[in-house]
């Protein structure tokens, strides 16, 4: 019989509504019933395409001893970590603190007022490698609750006045400068893997907001390493199994140090983020694999991640039916030599074999492969490569898919909407502007209320019931940003700001500047979360500091460039120490350093200006400009759409651009390659 999370709408959540353990989603009706049989909350905390989150369901979630000793002496409370990145955040701080790691699925033990007093992640159903099994840790636990409640009580009071005095290390209210930034990329540079790309060790995760600064920073100093940097990294990850080469698309990180061996499940946030920094590659060197792979990830979002009301889902799961009827990592996307001559007959499976590295040995598990782009002197025939993909993609279209996560989360699809809407512009391709453009409807028609408040998520064309968080505000202004800029429709820029006074109004320290995640009305946990660091995504924090830049940039608007200063400060601190976890917010801060630099395209009216070719060729000079987050605006001469436009006349009846910075503006020009110089001088 389905427990209460039969009645919610998050995928994870629905995995588990038939297990035998009587679920609560998160509410204050759970910790009521806590209270009311004095017994610990057992909270568990995952999402759907986490594998070992599967595997501990799998082993204890749907055994029934297991469940019938939770039952009885616990309140049991399931979260979807993307649904409520707060609660997620405050205890995975908890875990990490008492534990010094973390990670999912998060399993901890609660008062019944949601303080935490004993933690950890994963829990075997029987001992082994020295952990102890999830029966063992459920009866410790409830022997401690039943006999030494007061002692546990005290535990769980001090873990949370510990955590109430954890202070974010800030520095002042300025951004970083010159030698901060090139402190950071020395730092880098230490940390930098100059054989196979990327930095540090395994597991890799793609460094996609630290290239986004590596970028900015080549773009406004010249600096070779830089580029070096991120160009390698992105041909290293391009060619190895953590890049679908048959679908496009990136899985979430790999397990070894040479980009081989991905962890297969694929996210929304890396493949936005990855589309954007190949599709500014391209725009900075004019690389054709940088080209390939931005437009091959950006098919792959539309083709697989999009669903029907025209936003985009949330993840891939890494396991799938290997057709044997067992679900196994990595099933969908694997090879064998065999499996490659079945489809393609023996000749052409030969090739594919040396052209994808897929061996007798296998580079995964059981004699498989994964396919990859090994460097090699042969050259192959490029429309008989074609004609192997093709014939390879379809074949493995056959294979049970992986389960599809299908909520909507407004923080990744304003990521999405940036990418998309940059790359159908970089590239001539529409289609991705429109994508880009009915995901961005969706979330103003669904996610918005009369308020202009944001929701997190929602699925099917229905709104979830979680509040969004500061990352979803600031994403999804950054998204409309970026769509305002490529398609000249001032009413994004219009949406932006609405979600960024919500920023400075309600997720703002007057006094400090600091940003929470949470907004100051948001329901109340035990600590308010707070964190400035770049991990799978960018911070909220980071996130908000760029789009109000943006904003203010486009509006002159000093609150919001002031309020995007005062953020950058946490950067100052942390970029020169640990700038791996701080890419986006160096990114900003690059910027900030450059301007940024505001361009105007003014073309003839009536009607829109974009549609006269030699406007439009201003604007896509204007778009394809290196300038560290510069933003552009294009109209008509008489468009009241974007302030940017305001007393910027055509000059001898000629489409016009303007370029300015910091209240000072070049000539204006008629010539897009006089503007292509402007907009890159180091």
């Amino acid at each position: 019989m389905p427990n209460r999370l039969a009645h919610e709408t998050s995928p994870y959540l629905l995995q588990h509504a038939d297990n035998p353990v009587d679920w609560w989603p998160w509410s204050a009706e759970a910790f009521d019933e806590a209270r009311k049989t004095n017994k610990p909350v057992l909270l568990s905390v995952g999402y759907s395409s986490c594998h070992w989150c599967h595997v501990m369901a799998h082993e204890s979630f749907e055994d029934r001893a297991t469940a019938d000793y939770l039952n009885e002496h616990f309140v049991s409370v399931k979260v979807d970590r993307e649904e409520r990145p707060d609660v997620d955040a405050v205890y995975m701080e908890a875990v990490q603190a008492a534990t010094g790691q973390g990670g999912w699925p998060m399993t901890v033990f609660l008062t019944p007022d949601a303080e935490p007093f004993y933690f950890g992640t994963y829990f075997p159903p029987a001992p082994r490698h020295g952990m102890p099994s999830f029966r063992q840790v459920l009866e410790g636990v409830q022997q401690a609750w039943s006999t030494r409640h007061d002692e546990v009580a005290e535990v769980a009071g001090k873990i949370v006045r510990d955590l109430a005095q954890r202070e974010i290390v800030r520095q002042g209210d300025r951004a970083p400068d010159e030698q901060e930034l090139a402190q950071a990329l020395l730092g880098l540079t230490r940390e930098y893997d100059p054989q196979r790309g990327g930095f540090g060790g395994a597991p890799k995760f793609p460094p996609s907001m630290v290239l986004e600064f590596l970028l900015r920073h080549h773009a406004r100093t010249g600096a070779e390493g830089a580029l070096q940097m991120a160009q390698d990294t992105c041909e290293r990850m391009a060619r190895g199994g953590i890049y679908d080469q048959l679908g496009g698309g990136f899985a979430r990180y790999s397990v070894d140090r040479d980009w081989v061996v991905p962890h297969f499940e694929k996210m929304l946030y890396d493949n936005a983020l990855l589309c954007r920094v190949y599709a500014h590659l391209w725009r900075a060197t004019g690389s054709d694999l940088a080209r390939r792979v931005a437009l091959e990830t950006a098919d792959f979002l539309v083709r697989d991640m999009r669903t029907h009301e025209g936003g985009f889902a949330s993840a891939l799961d890494a396991d799938s039916d290997d057709g044997s009827g067992r679900h196994v990592e990595g099933a969908y996307y694997v090879w064998t030599p065999e499996r490659l001559r079945a489809v393609l007959g023996d000749a052409d499976g030969d090739l594919a074999a040396q052209y994808f590295g897929v061996t007798d040995e296998g580079t995964f598990e059981h004699g498989q492969s994964v396919l990859q782009l090994p460097q090699s002197s042969t050259v192959f025939d490029a429309d008989r490569i074609a004609s192997v993909r093709e014939r390879l993609l379809a074949a493995r279209a056959e294979r049970p898919a992986p389960g599809r996560d299908d909520k909507v989360v407004a923080a990744w699809n304003g990521l999405v909407i940036a990418a998309l809407a940059e790359t159908g512009a970089y590239f001539g391709r529409p289609d991705l502007v429109e994508a880009a453009l009915g995901a961005a409807d969706l979330l103003v028609r669904v996610h918005f209320d009369e308020h202009a408040r944001l929701a997190r998520t929602s699925k099917d064309g229905r709104v979830g019931p979680n509040a969004g968080v500061l990352e979803d505000y600031a994403d999804v202004a950054e998204g409309f940003l970026a769509l305002a800029s490529v398609t000249g429709e001032g009413v994004w820029l219009d949406f932006a700001g609405l979600l960024l006074d919500q920023v400075l109004a309600r997720f703002t320290d007057p006094g400090s500047g600091a940003l929470f995640d949470t907004a100051a009305d948001a329901e109340r946990l035990i600590r308010r979360p707070q964190d400035p660091t770049d991990n799978a995504a960018p911070s909220g924090w980071t996130a908000a500091a760029g789009a109000l830049l943006s904003y203010a940039a486009h509006t002159g608007s000093e609150p919001h460039r002031t309020a995007a200063e005062r953020a950058l400060g946490v950067v100052k601190t942390l970029g020169p120490r640990v700038p791996r976890f701080i890419g986006w917010g160096l990114a900003v801060a690059e910027a900030l350093l450059d301007g940024p630099k505001e361009i105007a395209v003014v073309g003839p009216g009536p009607g829109s200006a974009v549609a006269d070719e030699k406007t439009a060729a201003l604007h896509r000079t204007a778009l394809l400009g290196t300038a560290p987050g510069a933003v552009v605006a294009v109209g008509t001469a008489d468009s009241d759409e974007f302030p940017l436009l305001a007393d910027r006349p055509l000059q001898q009846g000629e489409p016009t651009a303007y370029v300015c910075r910091n209240f000072t503006c070049d000539a204006p020009t008629t010539d897009a390659e006089r503007l292509r110089a402007s907009l890159s001088r180091h």
